[in-house]
């Protein structure tokens, strides 16, 4: 973002400049008008019938307060009539018999039946507001959803795209209520252009009055509600900052290393230096908001008095009856307040189209790793195996490559191990043949069909890949197996058999509600798991999913030594004939693989067998008697 070389208040508490004027070229501002457009097909999407009737309540009341003025004008005047015929009687049986309470009469009903309708309509405004604003709030946090589960890893690996998404998701919940900001709008335009009429009719040097009125206090809420979101937009990363500490702050995942660590304090002052330092910016700006649109306010306060005198004089003069007075002074007031609020509601509206790019402009992101547009099936069942042939990767943003010249097979139905120490391009490898993302060179081919020409959805189907950073699920035992298969997630014998398969049948059966129970501390009658019965989990999601490659990439790095040999011990077991991938750091579990292949600086230092390297006397050797070496 570029500054426009203005100040509000010196520098940020961040060094930044605080700009006078949002650091957005003009054509960029008005695009965010479109996103209005958006808003509002959005939300007719969600429910037309709703929008209909918010639409049809808003005329109805917007034509309202010039009746109610008009018919209050003529019960004055009426009143005025009355009292210059003399008195009909001492009593009101005397008024009623003469006739001449008819008309007051009437006028009184027609009022009481305005306002009483008036109230009626505007609490049903508030309730269809309300049940669309959370409809369509549920409909955007879906749309979210699904749009970030398209989105590359990368998107979620990056701080900028992050700083996007979590703009993105402040904005899900907030801005439903911009088009109910635009229907009072349009409710509040049909309103003053009644009352206009009636002002300008009696009196027309009244609107011109007006204008002076309302032109510097809108000039100055325009200017605020720009320089607002520049602060909100510009703070993006330190919020989610704050917002990580307030979670690790607070959380159960973290409550044992701050009281082993004494990190409470640290956190907690981290925490207020952040937040200080934003309410400090937020408050330089609300307090000069507040001087200089007061200022601005009292010219409207003032030019509204001098009407209302011209008006008092014109009638002192017998140019206007006092029902006259009455509608042109309430009119003026009350169209001094609609045009107030159209105006600065207009910039309002302005200010939250800004905050709506926040929300649409991360729509706009597209995956780049996508369906080829002629797919290939997947080569089932695998007869060769997977290539990786001459394969270079880099992540985004870095110029080093994780993976260079990368060249290995697994044939079908081999179990083959990666080693390599940290940052060897173990994890990288996985990503890549998962299409979590796509290599910069090279090909990785299945049974000789690239990767890139089989359909997303069909390749990971056929793969079951567990992470060493797997997630914990605060579902049920059961949900938290089905997702590795989610199409048969209600298949209860498909879920106890995987369990079954990663030894995790025995812990599962042991909690109080066996399978029902629900597991973590976040909901109500959770019940957490330690890290080696979390994994068993884990990896019965591989199990689950049948699939003709399984992954796993340490997995079992909270289970003890002979726990993790009684898992590999079972997956090579199962294993037999699928082909197979995994990662650990336990030699005694390598050598288990049919074949293992040594990488270094992401390239592929040397492979064989379990003996074959030992005997070669290499880098495994040397890591696996450097390991061994601690068990003696």
């Amino acid at each position: 973002m570029r500054g426009t070389g203005g100040r509000l208040g010196g520098k940020g508490k961040f060094g930044a400049d605080i700009p006078e004027a949002l650091p957005f070229e003009k054509g960029q501002r008005l695009k965010t008008f479109i996103h209005l457009g958006k808003l509002f097909r959005q939300m007719w999407k969600t429910s037309p019938w709703l929008i209909s009737l918010s639409m049809a309540l808003r005329l109805l009341v917007a034509v309202q307060p010039p009746l109610v003025l008009f018919v209050t004008k003529h019960i004055i005047d009426e009143v005025v009539a009355q009292v210059g015929l003399g008195s009909a009687g001492s009593s009101v049986g005397d008024w009623v018999a003469s006739g001449r309470l008819t008309p007051l009469l009437t006028l009184l009903a027609i009022e009481f039946a305005l306002v009483l309708g008036r109230d009626a309509m505007n609490r049903a405004i508030n309730v269809v507001d309300t049940i669309l604003g959370e409809s369509h709030s549920n409909a955007v946090s879906l749309e979210l959803m699904q749009h970030a589960a398209r989105l590359d890893l990368k998107h979620f690996e990056q701080s900028e795209y992050q700083d996007r998404l979590e703009r993105a998701r402040r904005q899900v919940g907030s801005r439903s209520t911009v088009i109910s900001q635009l229907f009072g709008q349009a409710q509040a335009m049909i309103t003053a252009l009644a009352l206009a009429a009636g002002l300008f009719i009696y009196a027309p040097l009244l609107i011109l009055m007006l204008a002076v009125a309302l032109i510097p206090a809108i000039w100055g809420e325009f200017r605020f509600n720009r320089l607002a979101y520049w602060i909100s937009h510009a703070r993006s990363p330190e919020r989610r900052q704050l917002e990580y500490l307030r979670q690790i702050g607070a959380s159960a995942d973290s409550a044992k290393e701050i009281k082993l660590f004494g990190l409470g304090d640290f956190l907690f002052g981290r925490f207020k230096l952040l937040s200080d330092q934003i309410l400090e910016e937020n408050k330089t700006l609300n307090i000069r908001r507040a001087l200089q649109t007061g200022a601005l306010a009292a010219i409207s306060t003032a030019t509204y008095y001098a009407a209302y005198a011209y008006i008092v004089w014109r009638t002192l003069n017998g140019d206007f009856t006092i029902g006259d007075l009455v509608f042109l002074s309430a009119s003026f007031n009350q169209l001094n307040g609609f045009l107030q609020q159209i105006l600065i509601g207009f910039t309002q509206i302005a200010g939250q189209s800004l905050y709506l790019d926040d929300l649409f402009s991360f729509f706009e992101i597209r995956p780049e790793i996508t369906d080829p547009a002629e797919p290939r099936p997947f080569p089932a069942p695998i007869q060769k195996g997977i290539r990786f042939d001459d394969v270079g990767f880099r992540y985004p943003g870095s110029d080093r490559w994780a993976v260079r010249h990368l060249s290995f097979t697994i044939a079908a139905g081999e179990t083959l191990a990666l080693v390599g120490e940290n940052g060897a391009g173990k994890t990288t490898i996985v990503k890549l043949l998962t299409r979590l993302y796509d290599p910069d060179e090279g090909t990785i081919t299945i049974d000789g069909v690239d990767l890139k020409h089989i359909a997303l959805a069909e390749l990971r189907t056929h793969i079951g890949a567990i992470f060493q950073d797997f997630l914990r699920y605060s579902f049920s035992a059961a949900d938290n197996i089905g997702v590795g298969r989610i199409d048969a997630a209600a298949d209860r014998e498909r879920i106890i058999r995987a369990a079954e398969q990663s030894l995790a049948d025995p812990v599962i059966r042991n909690l109080p509600g066996g399978y029902d129970q629900m597991l973590g501390r976040t909901f109500q009658k959770g019940q957490d798991l330690s890290g080696g019965e979390w994994q068993k989990l884990a990896i019965a999601r591989a199990y689950m999913r049948q699939a003709e490659i399984i992954v796993l990439d340490e997995p079992t790095a909270a289970l003890d030594a002979r726990a993790e040999a009684e898992v590999f011990t079972r997956f090579k077991e199962l294993a037999d004939g699928t082909t197979a991938m995994l990662i650990s750091h336990r030699f005694s579990t390598v050598r288990m693989a049919d074949r293992i292949v040594v990488l270094e600086n992401g390239a592929v230092l040397e492979h064989g067998t379990h003996d074959d390297l030992i005997a070669a006397g290499g880098r495994y050797a040397e890591l696996f008697e450097l390991q061994a070496a601690g068990y003696r």
